[in-house]
């Protein structure tokens, strides 16, 4: 792989990690052990038997989690950390051919943000989720979560740069709507 082709790999990745903190370490665990994604020497662990143990059996709880009415919003405190933490352990571990120091403040800073920003933007989805449906449109949010997540990983390992790409859309086009949801005057909000 191209020493520059493991940022967008790490971008989708890290992405999918705001949408599931699991998935995308399983996937790319598999990937690894697959030999279709080179890791940091530092990072082996993630393609070890026992990582992917850990792995599946948490990303099943983690699913299921979501599943739960009054569990998903507990879940969801919980992931935010979490997300972060794999975005930032996905962008490094695919990464392998960058210095150190490099590889660890684009791990920190785009990896970490783009899967807190992930992790924030469904955080208040299932919020808003909660309050019009009292909890029941809460497992239409889990499965679009799950599905992106899959997808955004997939996506990862088949068209890093496409994922890429996808990634910035979907950043602008977040933060657009946040950005424009703030400049809001309360009463403004009320009419809607």
């Amino acid at each position: 792989m191209d020493p520059l082709l493991g940022i967008p790999v790490g971008l989708a990745l890290s992405t999918a990690a705001g949408l599931r903190v699991f998935i995308p370490l399983l996937i790319t665990s598999l990937g690894a052990r697959a030999g279709y994604l080179a890791l940091t020497p530092s990072m082996s662990w993630i393609a070890s038997d026992a990582a992917l143990v850990a792995f599946v059996t948490a990303a099943i709880v983690e699913v299921g989690a979501y599943y739960v009415p009054w569990l998903d919003n507990v879940a969801d405190a919980i992931a935010t950390p979490a997300a972060i933490t794999a975005g930032i352990i996905e962008m490094a571990a695919v990464t392998p051919d960058l210095p150190p120091l490099l590889r660890w403040t684009i791990a920190i800073i785009a990896g970490g943000g783009v899967a807190g920003f992930a992790q924030l933007s469904t955080t208040l989805l299932r919020l808003k989720s909660s309050a019009f449906t009292a909890g029941t449109g809460n497992p239409i949010v889990a499965s679009a979560e799950l599905v992106g997540s899959l997808a955004m990983a997939g996506l990862a390992l088949l068209a890093p740069l496409v994922a890429a790409v996808l990634v910035v859309i979907l950043l602008v086009v977040f933060a657009r709507r946040m950005i424009r949801r703030r400049g809001r005057r309360p009463a403004d909000l009320a009419g809607r």
